[in-house]
């Protein structure tokens, strides 16, 4: 009666329409009963305007096939359906780095996570809205794990997609320490709460999710469902004497340490300085650059299936 009652969307990333494995796990699921309707992007866009349409179609499921990114545009699209129809997220990773899937405990391979849609439970997480201006134009978008900002962005949207597949975390890591020696400051003037500080930093991250940058933990306390932003910010340093000490707080997170400081909270500004080039960003590792920005929590805004033991769910802290 479940699977009756059901409509599954695969909304499949063109690049992996052709996955065997993908192809033999939606044939396996089709010949147990899901009805699983499926549609292959073609140009930047189309994920989003599928999750959109979804709800007109009576899908109650929508599973993203494909990275982060993948995701992303997924989430986006699904933010513009109003909330009492919006349909569930699933997802079955088939990108390089996959960190939201990784991180909440989803199986990584097509015919797992493909079964795991079908049985697992939705759970209602928070989705992180951001404003930016850039070029005096105003945008808005969404994601569901992280955004980076500064030099980690910049790794990101640096490294060669090949090299990001054969090395997996690896090559940003690679990337990182090659871009150390040569980096430049991120400056701006930061909003939280009632605070405002001018910070010259190397690394932002705000998370909902925790790790970023094919598998670098940034927000290891960071929870799903707590209408909270992990904030994690990384000052810039000016000599290599200074990086033992650096490394060193970014293993251990410290509220208000030298150069590392990580604390939540529901709404995040930076804005850059005027003189300055507008900051990198990557929003669930897709790269962005803005002058402005405000990221802020939208709690419990959309369904998406999880393991039921899935560490990123409050009910699950063991703290």
């Amino acid at each position: 009666m479940k699977d009756l009652q059901q409509r599954f969307l695969l909304i499949v990333n063109g690049k992996s329409a052709g996955n065997p494995a993908l192809r033999e796990a939606v044939e396996e699921q089709r010949e147990a009963g899901m009805p699983i309707t499926v549609r292959s992007t073609w140009e930047g866009g189309d994920a989003a305007l599928f999750a959109e349409q979804a709800a007109d179609m009576g899908i109650t499921h929508v599973i993203a096939c494909g990275g982060d990114g993948t995701v992303n545009e997924v989430v986006n699209g699904l933010m513009r359906v109003p909330h009492d129809k919006r349909p569930a997220l699933g997802i079955v990773p088939l990108g390089s780095a996959n960190d939201f899937a990784t991180s909440t405990g989803l199986p990584l391979e097509p015919g797992p996570a493909l079964a795991a849609a079908r049985n697992l439970t939705s759970y209602p997480i928070d989705i992180v809205r951001v404003t930016a201006e850039a070029n005096d134009k105003s945008v808005t978008q969404y994601y569901v794990n992280m955004t980076t900002g500064g030099f980690g962005a910049e790794i990101t949207s640096t490294t060669p997609k090949t090299l990001k597949r054969m090395l997996g975390g690896g090559a940003y890591s690679l990337m990182g320490a090659l871009k150390a020696w040569r980096h430049r400051s991120y400056r701006g003037t930061l909003h939280w709460g009632d605070k405002e500080q001018d910070a010259s930093l190397l690394l932002l991250a705000l998370g909902n999710g925790r790790q970023s940058g094919g598998g670098q933990v940034l927000a290891p306390r960071a929870k799903l469902d707590d209408g909270r932003l992990d904030v994690l910010l990384v000052k810039d340093f000016s000599s290599v004497t200074e990086l033992p000490r650096l490394i060193n707080e970014l293993q251990n997170f410290p509220a208000e340490g030298e150069y590392v400081r990580y604390f939540t909270t529901s709404q995040f500004t930076v804005t850059t300085r005027r003189e300055d080039p507008a900051w990198p960003l990557t929003l669930d590792g897709e790269a962005c650059h803005y002058d402005r920005f405000c990221a802020e929590v939208v709690p419990l805004a959309l369904r998406v299936l999880l393991p039921e033991d899935c560490p990123l769910l409050s009910a699950n802290d063991r703290h």
